[in-house]
């Protein structure tokens, strides 16, 4: 075209785009191309201008730059970007792709040109729903009553989906953008974690733009913002404390004034529960950033926070105690308390969440192994945690001598990293009290100073307990020379050696543990097993929770291997399972239930019946409290017996269920609990196959859903119906025809009469879950069959 054509065209345009509505229109006009048919849907035309991406950013572009004719950028600015927000709304399915293509590219473009006035004309209207509930708002208090909608609900929606489409799908990761995201996230994860408590469409997006800032901000931003959304800082404003969020009607969240609750005790227990649920929401967060290895660092992070906070509360006096204190002083006591266990809270959480796959390199199991010997140094184990303490530090110390003892393929590079901990080892080995630990970090000092050519006794000892080998079969070292633990004769009496270690667990199990029945572990070793056997069950009552651990995950390991020696012994060897199942340590616990498991999936007609008497008798002799502890840890192990088992469940479906429904009638709340929440897997296991069964677990469901005094017990008999619908799914009218209408009645009464929250969520799950299952076998879809007929 001419240029004359041009200039008067691109006025025209530039004309037409500053009108009311222009933006769009000049949209349609060019996306529409020339074949007039913006209406059909369904057209060639439309379709392919859907999908030709290079036409909608050309499109952004030209409404990112200022047309000459207008006089001001700020002027422009002020008109066209709230039109070009509003293009994210359109509601034609394929014409939303076009127009929001065209809006997330405008945005971005102009970011990138004027980031002053695209923060002020767009972001901050984008991100004001959010805003306006934040820590740092200043809300007009005196102006909002309470309960008063401050973010109705479709337009906290309609934020949500958009920051997800301009940030998320833009994908542009520039500093201003990430700025003015991270002034939002504290509200975006506490409805993150509203969602997760609630059916709410919110889940999904909240999540992905969460994760989205942690991988695209630098490590040191995204460890800041993890640190302000676990509250230990303020780096990241959270929802305003009079703020409270509510379940929507249309199944998203809408942000009221909190009403002040008169009850102390609701309060603090309301206050409770949601930070449990906030760091719940923090750790399940992390599970899906553990391959970048933020997971790791923040776990350290943690682990070096809670050594300073320790230091601090050691080096202050507390003003409770002192006479003298000012309100001031007991203020900031009280404070460090507080952050103290939330810390505490967060490590805790993190080890039980992600603490299996971590650690995703060598330099993060360096800083994790540097942060627990930095604490041990400056705190030697002592006082009520000493043990814990103890246990912590013999675990770091294990996992470096597990990667010198052949764990890991170790290089140079990983020497030099390793290194950092040897002024560490070397002051562990100086100063603190315990001679064994003292002797280990020594050893460990000189074998990781000669990259692995030296390494005496109690290093090859030690990998062995962490990797559950036999002691004396360590692999050979980086450097080719093997490890001088078998071949040490001097050292035979010595504090470090494998035989000495032996000895002394074989006398210390001897005399410190003995069984719940009575039995002592002198018959494990007196019997006519192999000697590498013999070891194992002998070490399966070592006094330190590592070595027996591993001890029993290498007999569970031997019966999944079929080994024929252990198979003889299994009467045995589900004796030494059950004695252990009893331990305090978790590590231990975990391990023995494993064994079981795995055990009464070979031989289910000899093992379950045990297990059964045990679940419904515990042994005589013990308190309550620790028989319901191991009750409920054997329910747990028939649990996975019966995922084990699959379809084969079903001939041992009368005791099981038995079981259950009398452990639902024990006076302990938590194994009734435990006993309805292991019914309510059952019942979803076998699905058809319940039979008559089905009414009494309905009687016995309704009847404690109604009168158990206890919340949790009424929350797990609700989800005994959920996991039972769920798990029928479309055979609910079926096998459930005569109970269905009396489980209708009791989730109806649930859902408006209980004073539990969780509960009425529960049955809420249930009546939808039900209502989906009714759904499908009142109205099944409609499918298109093609039938040929032959005529005669």
């Amino acid at each position: 075209a001419s240029a004359w054509l041009r200039r008067l065209c691109g006025h025209l345009l530039s004309e037409r785009l500053l009108r009311p509505g222009g933006v769009q229109a000049v949209v349609r006009g060019v996306l529409e191309g020339t074949d007039g048919e913006w209406g059909a849907l369904g057209g060639a035309g439309t379709e392919a201008a859907a999908l030709d991406w290079r036409k909608c950013d050309a499109v952004g572009k030209i409404l990112a730059a200022c047309p000459q004719q207008c006089l001001s950028l700020e002027d422009y600015y002020r008109q066209v970007c709230p039109q070009v927000l509003d293009l994210l709304h359109i509601q034609d399915k394929v014409a939303a792709r076009q127009f929001q293509r065209v809006a997330t590219t405008t945005l971005l473009t102009m970011a990138r040109e004027q980031p002053e006035l695209a923060e002020r004309h767009l972001l901050q209207p984008l991100l004001a729903p959010l805003h306006r509930c934040s820590e740092a708002a200043e809300l007009a208090l005196e102006d909002l009553a309470a309960g008063a909608v401050l973010v109705p609900e479709a337009e906290l929606g309609t934020c949500v989906e958009d920051v997800l489409k301009v940030y998320v799908v833009g994908n542009d990761s520039s500093s201003l953008l990430l700025g003015s995201l991270q002034s939002v996230l504290g509200v975006v994860f506490s409805l993150y974690s509203f969602a997760k408590q609630s059916v709410s469409y919110l889940r999904s997006p909240c999540q992905d733009i969460l994760l989205w800032f942690l991988e695209k901000a630098e490590r040191e931003q995204s460890l800041a913002v993890l640190e302000g959304l676990a509250r230990l800082s303020s780096h990241v404003p959270t929802l305003h404390p009079r703020c409270q969020l509510r379940v929507g009607s249309e199944g998203g969240a809408t942000i009221v004034m909190e009403e002040t609750i008169s009850d102390e005790d609701e309060a603090l227990y309301q206050k409770i529960s949601s930070e449990q649920c906030h760091v719940e929401s923090l750790v399940e967060l992390l599970s899906h950033c553990q391959k970048s290895g933020l997971a790791g660092d923040f776990f350290i992070h943690c682990l070096k926070e809670l050594t300073q906070v320790a230091a601090e509360d050691e080096a202050a006096p507390n003003p409770a105690v002192e006479p003298g204190g000012s309100l001031l002083e007991l203020e900031q006591y009280q404070a460090r308390q507080g952050r103290k266990l939330l810390v505490l809270q967060l490590v805790a959480a993190l080890c039980e969440g992600v603490s299996d796959t971590v650690f995703t390199d060598i330099v993060q199991v360096q800083e994790f192994v540097a942060a627990v010997l930095h604490r041990a140094c400056a705190h030697p184990a002592q006082g009520p945690g000493a043990a814990a303490e103890a246990q912590t530090l013999a675990m770091a110390m294990g996992l470096v001598a597990a990667m010198l003892g052949g764990a890991v393929q170790l290089q140079s590079s990983d020497f030099v990293v390793l290194k950092r901990l040897v002024p560490l080892l070397e002051e562990l080995s100086r100063t603190y009290p315990e001679p064994l630990t003292q002797e280990l970090a020594s050893d460990l000092r000189i074998a990781i100073c000669t990259h692995g050519a030296c390494s005496p006794g109690t290093v090859g000892a030690a990998a062995d307990s962490v990797l559950g080998r036999k002691p004396g079969t360590g692999a050979p070292s980086p450097a080719g020379v093997p490890s001088r633990a078998p071949s040490l004769p001097s050292q035979q009496h010595g504090r470090g050696s494998p035989s000495a270690h032996r000895e002394r667990s074989e006398e210390q199990s001897t005399r410190h543990e003995p069984s719940a029945s009575g039995a002592s572990p002198a018959p494990c070793a007196d019997s006519p097993a192999p000697a590498g056997l013999q070891e194992l069950l002998v070490s399966a009552y070592d006094p330190q929770p590592p070595s027996r651990a591993a001890a029993l995950r290498r007999l569970a390991s031997l019966v999944t291997q079929r080994d024929p020696e252990a198979l003889r012994l299994q009467e045995k060897l589900l004796q030494v399972f059950l004695e252990n199942v009893q331990h305090e340590d978790a590590f231990v616990y975990l391990s023995a239930i494993q064994g079981i498991a795995l055990l009464s999936g070979e031989y289910p007609e000899r093992i379950l019946p045990v297990l059964l008497a045990r679940y419904e008798c515990p042994a005589q002799g013990t308190e309550d409290a620790a028989a319901a502890v191991t009750r409920m840890k054997l329910g747990e192990v028939l649990m996975r017996v019966t995922q084990a088992l699959g379809d084969m469940v079903f001939q041992h479906r009368e005791p099981l269920i038995r079981a259950f429904l009398r452990g639902a009638r024990d006076p302990d709340s938590a194994l009734r609990a435990s006993s309805l929440s292991n019914l309510g897997e059952l019942c979803q296991h076998l699905g058809f196959q319940l039979g008559s069964i089905i009414q009494e677990v309905t009687c016995c469901v309704t009847a404690i859903a109604q009168t158990d005094p206890e919340a949790e017990v009424r929350r797990a008999a609700v989800h005994v119906v959920v996991l039972l619908l769920r798990g029928l799914s479309e055979k609910v009218t079926e096998v459930l025809r005569d109970v269905l209408r009396d489980l209708y009645r009791l989730l109806k009464h649930v859902a408006t009469a209980e004073r539990d929250g969780a509960t009425v969520l529960h049955a809420q799950l249930a009546l939808e879950e039900l209502d989906t299952a009714m759904r499908r076998v009142l109205f099944p879809p409609q499918t298109l069959e093609k039938k040929i007929v032959v005529l005669p």
